[in-house]
This record gives C-alpha cells, structure tokens and sequence, in this order.
C-alpha cells in the first residue's frame, strides 16, 4: 500500500512537471505558426476599388429627383437599386414609388415592383404589379410602364385596367401626357376602352 502512494505520488509530481512543458511547447509552436504565415496569406482580400464595391453592393432607399422641362417634378424612390455590371449607366431599382408633382398641383403616384432606370436617355421601366393613382381620382394597374424624367410622358405598351371617375375602365393601351391645345396634362385610353359606368348614389 505503501509503495503504492509513493508510486502515485511521484507520478503526480511528474505530472505537475510534464504539462506545464507541455503547454509551454504548444503555445510556441502556436506563436512560430502564426509569425510564419503572414495575415495577407490567410485572410485573402480581393484587390477591389471602392467605386467598384458600391456599384456592385448597390444602395439601399435610394432617391433619384428630376424636373421636366414643363417645371414638373419627378420623384423616385427604392428600397434598393444598383447598377447593372456591363452598363453602369443603367439602374435597376426594387419597390420603387414614384410621385410626379405637377405645376398645376395634381399629382400622379406610380408604385411598382421593379423599375430599370436608364440615365443615358432619360427613361424609366416600371414592372411588375405597376400602380397608378392620381389625385383626381383615377387607379389604374398594369403590367408595365414606361416614362421619363425630363418630360412629362408616361405610356403602358399594353392592356390597363382599374377604375375613376367615369367609372371601371378597362384599356389596351393608356397615356399620360399633356393636351397640345391646353398644355393640361390628362390619361389617354385607346384601344378598346371600356367603361363600366358607376353612378354615384344619389344624397336623400
């Protein structure tokens, strides 16, 4: 019994020896890797530019403003919008609403999905689930929606339907632009309109 408490003894007195060394070794092993590789060796980092990275990364609530020639003002905003990789001229802009405050005081509220905003010729294509609502009472919906930024024009290339004051209207084909008699901006419907009319009920 005795020779073995003086076994165990020493093997603990070992011990106490042993893996201090021990964890001193590793700790400098640790310290030769670590001066051995270089941090650029382990942490690569792509030589990037930092206009390039915000071209790519995009921006988020974004707003783009413009004034037509008429003194009309355009208002876009996304909740992201970046530029296209081989065209940087070109944005492409998410959930986009756009407001254009007329110099008459109507306003036309255009909501979409996506919009491709291109600042060489000064257009923008709204798609997907495209929203017009107008101060005087039109809402219409359509797939997609052409305008611009420098000149109060705005034209769906296909059908349009929804719904104002002469009541539900449906359409092939919608434009917003000015009268060139009156210079008053109106919604053009063509081909093959058709209204619904809703009278209003009439006040006992």
């Amino acid at each position: 019994m005795a020779r073995h408490n003086s076994l165990h003894s020493r093997l603990v007195a070992w011990m106490k020896v042993i893996l201090p060394l021990a964890a001193l070794a590793l700790l400098s092993m640790l310290f030769l890797l670590s001066r051995s590789i270089g941090p650029t060796k382990t942490i690569p980092v792509a030589e990037v530019g930092l206009e390039q990275r915000a071209q790519e990364q995009g921006a988020s609530n974004a707003t783009f403003t413009g004034m037509t020639d008429e003194g009309d003002l355009i208002t876009l905003s996304a909740q992201a919008a970046r530029p296209y990789a081989d065209d940087p001229s070109r944005i492409l802009a998410d959930v986009v609403e756009s407001r254009l405050t007329l110099t008459s005081g109507s306003l036309i509220d255009i909501l979409s999905d996506e919009a491709d905003v291109n600042q060489d010729d000064s257009t923008i294509k709204m798609t997907g689930d495209v929203r017009i609502n107008t101060s005087t009472g039109f809402h219409m919906t359509t797939d997609v929606l052409n305008t611009r930024f420098d000149s109060l024009y705005a034209q769906t290339p296909g059908p349009v339907t929804g719904n104002g004051p002469p009541g539900d209207l449906d359409a092939g084909r919608m434009v917003i632009a000015p009268n060139d008699e009156t210079g008053d901006t109106h919604l053009f419907f063509t081909d093959g309109v058709k209204v619904i009319y809703q009278p209003k009920n009439a006040e006992d």
